[in-house]
């Protein structure tokens, strides 16, 4: 009989030892200012040094100027609401499903995405996000919106996310061997490839045989370009794939209830990942994590 095989997945991008220059910001703040976002961008200018956002990779969401026109300023608080220490591309910020949770500057408070149906227009608290960002070069990205986003914003879901089953025969027969059950695996794997995570699926696959003994599996999954910026050769991917493997089950409720400073051993031997808050933001290892509610087979 096959072994029932549990794990959870947990997304988030991986960040490099690189920061948005001040030659950026300054070109993305020019661009702003003649794309109708005029206030935003002084609005940044103004701050940007308060923010240190030369030196962070971030994500900006940039209200238009009838927003402002509509709603007045943005406070301080409000304007850290507005920008995420994550790096956000177009095709990443697309494939984030309902009620996935996006960390910002603001302590305590992450935006929510709202967008139920991928064919539907993607939004974050309710508000619709432009599909092509303003300004993307380098560490830095800027997606317009009509609105504000409301700090006091927040939903409550039990949507659970299914991902369509992967017909792969060439990795059938080594799950089998091992005593995996082919259709659990294959969901996941198809559904990490399917939202630009194709490394880590494929890894999923080829690394099993080092996994036999445990069918508990949590996997923290760095999407494909961070992986790309890390790798020098061949062997880096293997590397990478199991520091981001953790031989338990651990679902976003087992997440939040870890203490600050736990350390979960991977299955890279004498690599540890280093769990720590940052105010309602997880943070592993010092990487701010995208949240995606569960994704948990058994």
């Amino acid at each position: 009989m096959a072994t029932s095989l549990f794990f959870s997945l947990i997304m988030f991008s991986l960040s490099t030892f690189a920061f948005a220059s001040r030659t950026a910001l300054s070109n993305a703040l020019e661009i702003l200012s003649n794309s109708g976002y005029l206030s935003m961008a002084l609005t940044l200018q103004f701050t940007s040094k308060t923010l240190n956002l030369d030196c962070k990779i971030i994500t900006i969401f940039a209200p238009s100027d009838l927003a402002f026109v509509q709603s007045g300023r943005l406070s301080f608080l409000q304007l850290q609401y507005h920008i995420s220490p994550a790096q956000l591309f177009q095709d990443t910020l697309k494939t984030l499903p309902f009620g996935s949770r996006i960390p910002t500057l603001l302590p305590n408070h992450s935006l929510i995405v709202t967008t139920s149906d991928y064919n539907a227009p993607f939004s974050i608290n309710g508000i619709s996000i432009d599909e092509s960002p303003v300004y993307d070069e380098g560490f830095l990205v800027i997606y317009g919106m009509d609105a504000f986003f409301d700090t006091s914003f927040n939903i409550t879901t039990s949507t659970s996310f299914s991902a369509p089953m992967v017909n792969n025969n060439s990795s059938q027969s080594e799950l089998k061997h091992y005593g995996f059950d082919v259709d659990e695996f294959g969901k996941a794997s198809d559904w990490l490839r399917s939202r630009g995570y194709t490394t880590m699926a494929t890894f999923l696959g080829v690394q099993l045989s080092g996994f036999r003994d445990h069918t508990r599996l949590t996997i923290f999954a760095p999407l494909d370009e961070a992986i790309e910026a890390c790798v020098r050769n061949i062997t880096d991917y293997l590397v990478i794939f199991r520091q981001h493997v953790v031989p338990r089950l651990l679902t976003w409720q087992d997440l939040v209830r870890l203490s600050d400073g736990t350390m979960l051993q991977t299955f890279s031997g004498g690599f540890v990942i280093n769990l720590t808050w940052s105010g309602d933001v997880l943070v592993l290892n010092g990487v701010p994590v995208v949240v995606l509610p569960d994704i948990l087979y058994k």
